[in-house]
């Protein structure tokens, strides 16, 4: 049995998933782009071959292993997107969130079907039809639960708005005990440096103390005040726009001083290492191209 244990983003960890990225399939058409980014690649032809992800993909693999940290990839689907795997459910303390996303991810479940079935089934909770959530929009953070969501009317115009505030009232309701503070992202469906697609696209917490931020993807000034007020205004490192649209706050930690990061975050990486972490650099690239970067493409399932 896997035995869930994720209370913030960078205890130790244990045990993840990976995405994988052998069978992606034709470069989708234009209309069928699921954010910007994607879209400009599509247009460019400069979308990503499966060969040079699957590379950049191994190499954080690799990294796993070095630290000995237990690896799970879902199974293969013919010609399906599988990178994300941080979409498609997440893990809040001992408790498996299967998300509720875009009809047309539905069978990226069923490929780690084989790790659910490790899981107490009274530990695996389903949200409701009509609260939307994806996992790059939650993070937990000790006695917080900080969630990505877009409070406007038109939230339903976003194919790029993937939390709604019904998910954020339910993890209220899930875990009582925790406080959820939700955030407004900037949105849109055709500038990709305007739009925050997840939470860990502007943001993200890091041991130390520190964190990542990108002002200008929170629509609320409050809210980003709040989170710099939260970390301390010297520990947050904040990017730029076109910092954000190369993910560079989408990097992942394996503990609190050490970080798997994107080899050409050079401004990013230099800071990180003047910080005390131990910088694990990885090309990824190509998989940034389709708006998402090393968080999004890894599930926790155990940290200390």
């Amino acid at each position: 049995m896997i035995k869930l244990n994720i209370n913030d983003e960078v205890s130790t960890l244990r045990a993840v998933v990976l995405g994988r990225a052998d069978s992606n399939g034709p470069v989708p058409k234009l209309e069928d782009a699921y954010d910007p980014k994607s879209a400009e690649h599509i247009k460019a032809g400069t979308y990503p071959k499966d060969e040079d992800m699957v590379a950049e993909m191994e190499a954080v693999a690799k990294v796993f292993e070095k630290y000995n940290i237990k690896v799970y990839r879902p199974h293969s689907i013919e010609n399906y997107n599988q990178i994300f795997s941080r979409d498609i459910a997440f893990v809040i303390e001992d408790k498996l969130i299967i998300a509720n996303i875009l009809e047309d991810r539905s069978q990226e479940i069923d490929a780690i079907a084989h790790v659910i079935q490790q899981i107490d089934p009274s530990k695996i909770i389903e949200f409701p039809e009509a609260a939307h959530i994806e996992g790059g929009d939650v993070m937990p953070w000790g006695d917080y639960i900080f969630v990505g969501t877009y409070y406007g009317d038109d939230y339903s115009n976003y194919i790029t708005a993937r939390t709604n505030t019904k998910a954020v009232k339910h993890l209220q309701t899930l875990f009582p005990h925790k406080k959820v503070k939700s955030f407004s992202l900037r949105k849109s469906n055709t500038v990709a440096d305007e739009n925050a697609l997840h939470l860990d696209c502007c943001f993200q917490p890091l041991g130390k103390g520190k964190a990542i931020i990108h002002k200008e993807g929170f629509l609320i000034e409050e809210e980003y005040e709040w989170l710099v007020n939260f970390f301390g205004k010297e520990n947050c490192f904040h990017i730029d726009k076109r910092e954000m649209y190369d993910m560079n706050s989408n990097i992942f930690s394996i503990s609190e001083d050490v970080v798997i990061s994107e080899k050409n975050f050079t401004r990013l990486n230099t800071w990180l290492r003047e910080q005390g972490f131990t910088v694990e650099e990885v090309p990824y690239a190509e998989i940034a191209k389709q708006e998402g970067l090393l968080r999004c493409s890894t599930m926790p399932l155990i940290r200390d």
